[in-house]
């Protein structure tokens, strides 16, 4: 069975720029999160692997954004008993379930402190975040991005 404990967890990079573009009162921008995750493991140390997760939020011409947000969380995971592609996901899901929270936190307080209405990111389980996480016994869930706020 696959043990695993998070040993460190630290911000890489925490960004927040406004865009200054023009809009008209009362506009409404839909906020999309992209998110992202890498798993690597050391090779000094089989058992020690690197997380990486990553929100972004960024303006384009096609969507303009008010703001572009950067958050990526590295975290360092000793695992133990990791065989199989199924442990693989397993920890996949696990890992992101524990780093999320802290990546939510993370969002909220950095749009908190550029003094706008905080971002709060819905509570969401590791398993549904990343496609590649959707085993057949899993679930999914869905939020309508605009009451993300």
């Amino acid at each position: 069975m696959i043990e695993y404990s998070m040993k460190n967890l630290s911000a890489d990079e925490l960004s927040f720029r406004m865009n200054h573009i023009k809009a008209e009162p009362n506009t409404r921008f839909e906020i999309k999160p992209f998110f992202s995750r890498r798993i690597q493991a050391v090779n000094e140390s089989p058992l020690i692997h690197i997380v990486t997760l990553e929100c972004k939020v960024e303006s384009t011409e096609d969507s303009p954004k008010p703001f572009n947000i950067l958050v990526r969380l590295v975290a360092v995971f000793e695992v133990k008993n990791m065989e199989t592609d199924e442990d693989r996901r397993i920890f996949a899901v696990n890992a992101t379930e524990t780093m999320f929270p802290y990546l939510r936190a993370a969002i909220t307080n950095l749009t908190a402190d550029a003094l706008i209405p905080p971002i709060v990111l819905p509570v969401v389980s590791g398993g549904t975040l990343f496609p590649e996480d959707r085993g057949p016994a899993s679930y999914t869930i869905s939020f309508d991005p605009k009451t993300v706020n």
